[in-house]
């Protein structure tokens, strides 16, 4: 089983997104046993304010008929490196804190989304742009060309 952590900073708008996407294409494409999917912050503020999807996020997903279930942010912990495979945070500012988090990214699981593209860069974060498309749309390239790497490196 390939276990995928999707981390930004709240856990509430661009990783939830991700898991959802993620979960949906692997669904879609009949391989989801394969796959362990779940997202985390790397701040513990809507953890302790036990925070959902924010509403913006909610709404990108059924206005592109992305199947979710409620979720509640929590903070990544130091044992997820441990349980898996990949850590998929969706800006730089992310990737340093969740090393913070964790330690030493010595089994070289720790990346950003678009790392897997033939465009790497940062995803904005929505919660201060409003722009939930271009989010979106970032999410999904990202998850495309993860699953693309993920066959590719099985095959």
């Amino acid at each position: 089983m390939i276990k995928v952590l999707f981390v930004c900073l709240g856990n509430i708008c661009r990783s939830p997104m991700a898991e959802f996407i993620f979960k949906d294409m692997v669904d879609k494409k009949g391989i989801s046993q394969k796959f362990y999917i779940d997202s985390a912050a790397t701040s513990n503020y809507n953890e302790i304010e036990k925070a959902g999807i924010y509403g913006d996020a909610k709404k990108m997903l059924k206005e592109m008929k992305i199947p979710f279930t409620e979720h509640i942010s929590r903070q990544i912990r130091k044992d997820d490196y441990d349980k898996f495979d990949y850590i998929l945070g969706m800006e730089e500012k992310n990737l340093a804190n969740i090393l913070r988090i964790v330690g030493d990214d010595k089994d070289n699981k720790v990346f950003r989304l678009l790392d897997f593209t033939d465009k790497p860069r940062d995803i904005a974060d929505p919660w201060y742009s409003g722009d939930f498309h271009s989010t979106y749309y970032d999410i999904v390239y990202g998850c495309e060309k993860f699953l693309e790497y993920i066959d590719n490196k099985s095959n």
